[in-house]
Formats: structure tokens, C-alpha cells, sequence
């Protein structure tokens, strides 16, 4: 029977050290979704247009969290899922910037192809991270409410703008207090592997 080699059983637990003592970030993530959620609860009467910035900003400032996060975790090899979300954050909000004259339809197919392929990334990253820390299912949980979001918007995509709104907003709300919640997590995790 072959030995394992222990030198790569160390390697993803090293970046997740490294990611759980910049649990900070994912923080900053969720408490980005929550402030879009209320923004958007807040503002019920608000226009397309505004709404298209007020998502672009979100998803911006969601993708250069999530590319920090990666950066800041070490072992970039292990941290590619969270790399990928970044890069489709930055690019969707650059993109919504870029095209704000975009009509209801589009963007709704927009933002549930966004939600869809965001969720399918969350949850293989929490699939990655299994072995390595407990209590993924905050990650694994939120990947699979984007995932449901995004069918739904995809589904029905002529949902009224109000609908639209209050939908978004109550996602962003429900997906940011998980991204806390597995920040929390990351943060326990990280004071036990000081102890």
C-alpha cells in the first residue's frame, strides 16, 4: 500500500488559515448584500435606471471582495472558485455601468444568470472546504439560494419592476446574512488555530 504524501493535505489547510484569518472580508461581502437589500426595500418606488447602478455597485464591490478574499487567502490554486466569483462580480458591474440603458427584460435575465453562476461557485467552494472546517453549510446554503434565485428570475423573467425589486432586495438581505454567518464561522475557526 502506497504512503500518502502529507504535503498535500497541508496545502488547502494552509489557505484555509489563511482565508479564515481574513474572514474580515467575507464580512464586508455579506454587509454589502444586506446594504443593497435595504436600499432596495427602502426605495420601492425606485427607477431602472437607478437600479441598474445600485446593482452594479453591489456586484463591483462583491466581486473585488470576493478577488481580495482570494488573494488574501494564500494558495491561490485552492481559492479559484472564489477567484472566479471576483472576476464574474467586477465584470457584471462594470458591464451594468457600461449599459445602463438596458431594459427590465435584460437585466432580469442578467442579474439570474449572475445568481445562478454565483451560486454554482459558492457551492463548490464550500465542497472544497468541507474537510477543513465545520459548519460549511453557511456557504453551501447561500450558493444554493443564489442558485434558487437565479432559476427563478430565469424562469419567470416578466416579473413586474416593483416584484423585481422586493425580490432582488430580499435575496440580497437572506444571501448577505449567510455570507456573515460563514464570515462568523471563518473567524471561530481562525482563534482555534491560534490556541
Amino acid at each position: 500500500m502506497a504512503k500518502q504524501d502529507d504535503s498535500t493535505l497541508t496545502i488547502p489547510v494552509m489557505g484555509l488559515h489563511a482565508l479564515a484569518r481574513n474572514w474580515w472580508l467575507l464580512l464586508l461581502r455579506g454587509i454589502a448584500a444586506i446594504l443593497f437589500g435595504l436600499l432596495a426595500f427602502a426605495w420601492p418606488g425606485i427607477t431602472l435606471i437607478s437600479l441598474v447602478i445600485l446593482y452594479g455597485f453591489y456586484a463591483l464591490f462583491d466581486g473585488l471582495f470576493a478577488i481580495l478574499a482570494a488573494i488574501k487567502g494564500g494558495n491561490a490554486e485552492s481559492r479559484w472558485w472564489l477567484i472566479l466569483i471576483g472576476i464574474l462580480g467586477v465584470a457584471a458591474g462594470l458591464l451594468t455601468f457600461f449599459w445602463t440603458g438596458i431594459t427590465a427584460l435584460v437585466l432580469t435575465m442578467f442579474i439570474g444568470a449572475w445568481a445562478l453562476i454565483h451560486g454554482i461557485f459558492e457551492i463548490i467552494g464550500a465542497i472544497k472546504i468541507r474537510k477543513e472546517i465545520d459548519n460549511e453549510w453557511w456557504l453551501i446554503l447561500s450558493g444554493a439560494l443564489s442558485v434558487l434565485f437565479g432559476l427563478a428570475i430565469l424562469i419567470m423573467p416578466g416579473a413586474g419592476a416593483l416584484a423585481l425589486i422586493w425580490v432582488i432586495g430580499a435575496y440580497a438581505i437572506v444571501f448577505g446574512g449567510m455570507l456573515v454567518g460563514f464570515a462568523f464561522r471563518l473567524k471561530k475557526h481562525s482563534h482555534a488555530d491560534k490556541s
